[in-house]
């Protein structure tokens, strides 16, 4: 078995570990930080927000244009006296957006970038969208958006409680404000395919961070009914137990990504991989960390001041000192451990089938008598 593997199998059996609940503080300030500095570059530059949500025209030229790219931005804000974006693509054509102009001053603009790049205005494609249709675009991804959420806070209330399905709320949040924020700061075009590559991370976010209360609900079953662990130090179990599982499923759904944005984006010059591939790189590691950073240690922070959590923090501390008072080592049993039968014993974690000692089942299903 590999490293990583003996890595995992220690990390998931909880011989080792990292303590992410204690450490919650600098994680929340990590996040605070990075949300404020999305905020800002939100509000002082905003989204280049495409031509499908402002209106205007994107003209293509023919393949292997030696125009550059300053060049060309050059001959079409003569030409229409807006903003203009000019991007260079795979086949050596350029593709050059102006938005806010009107359907009958295209053909004029086309007129004069053809007699400026020098090609028949024939080869150059026109293609046009009106506000109003890109304003419909926006309202239904504003619609869709508010109904994913509705129904991710139903569900999580409805299978597991209303904390973790606030604590899943505010880490989608966090995800899509430093995804917008990382738009804002690049000055990416926003465009139907960067909504498309949001909604996705949403539901990419939502899994890692399901998986980990699965686990957590599952080794919180009559917690209350021991003294051996604090909901805290099992929350911290279950982060640890599928942390591996998600840096591996994250590394994997990374590397295409990147492959799109750093080589179809950068090197081909793709716009739309651009515009879905960015969404995506920023939303996938963002989502990985806050279903490890965010999520799972808000659920511990509101549980822990329950009544009955902290009766039992109380009952734990109180076991813990006396047991070093009488000299007996401080050491905590891993959650999910089998050592033992007392009442007190927590569930076991929920890592695949327990399979009890023989001893224990001998004997069951048989009719009443001599038994051999």
């Amino acid at each position: 078995m590999s490293k990583l593997g003996n890595l995992g199998a220690r990390l998931h059996h909880g011989e080792i570990g990292y303590d992410f609940i204690k450490n919650r503080k600098i994680w929340y300030g990590v996040s605070i930080l990075i949300t404020i500095m999305a905020v800002l570059g939100l509000a002082v530059r905003g989204l280049n927000m495409g031509i499908e949500f402002q209106g205007g025209a994107v003209f293509t030229t023919p393949k292997h244009m030696s125009t550059s790219v300053a060049q060309a931005e050059t001959y079409a804000h003569d030409a229409s006296g807006n903003e203009v974006i000019v991007q260079k693509l795979g086949d050596g054509s350029l593709r050059i957006q102006i938005a806010g102009i009107e359907t009958g001053k295209s053909d004029q603009i086309k007129e004069t970038l053809a007699k400026d790049l020098k090609v028949n205005p024939e080869h150059i494609n026109a293609d046009l969208v009106g506000p109003s249709w890109g304003e419909q675009i926006a309202n239904k991804a504003w619609q869709g958006l508010a109904i994913f959420m509705v129904l991710v806070v139903i569900y999580l209330a409805i299978a597991f409680e209303w904390r973790m399905a606030l604590a899943a709320l505010v880490a989608l949040i966090h995800d899509l404000t430093i995804t917008t924020g990382v738009y804002a700061l690049v000055g990416f075009e926003v465009t139907p395919g960067t909504v498309i590559g949001l909604l996705t991370i949403l539901g990419y976010s939502l899994y890692d961070t399901v998986v980990v209360f699965d686990s957590l609900k599952e080794q919180t079953k009559d917690i209350t009914r021991q003294t051996r662990w604090t909901y805290s130090e099992v929350a911290n179990r279950s982060i640890n137990g599928t942390l591996i599982r998600s840096i591996n499923t994250t590394v994997v759904a990374l590397l295409p990504v990147a492959g799109l944005l750093f080589i179809g984006g950068g090197v081909l010059g793709a716009g739309m991989l651009n515009d879905i591939s960015l969404s995506l790189f920023v939303g996938l590691a963002a989502g990985a960390y806050s279903s490890i950073f965010i999520a799972t240690p808000l659920v511990a922070d509101l549980k822990e001041r329950e009544p009955q959590m902290k009766a039992l923090k109380k009952r734990v501390l109180a076991k813990r000192a006396q047991g070093a008072a009488q000299g007996e080592s401080p050491e905590v049993e891993p959650v999910g451990s089998t050592a033992g039968d007392e009442p007190e014993d927590i569930a076991p974690a929920v890592v695949g089938p327990h399979n009890q000692s023989l001893s224990r089942g001998r004997g069951r299903g048989r009719p009443p008598g001599k038994r051999r």
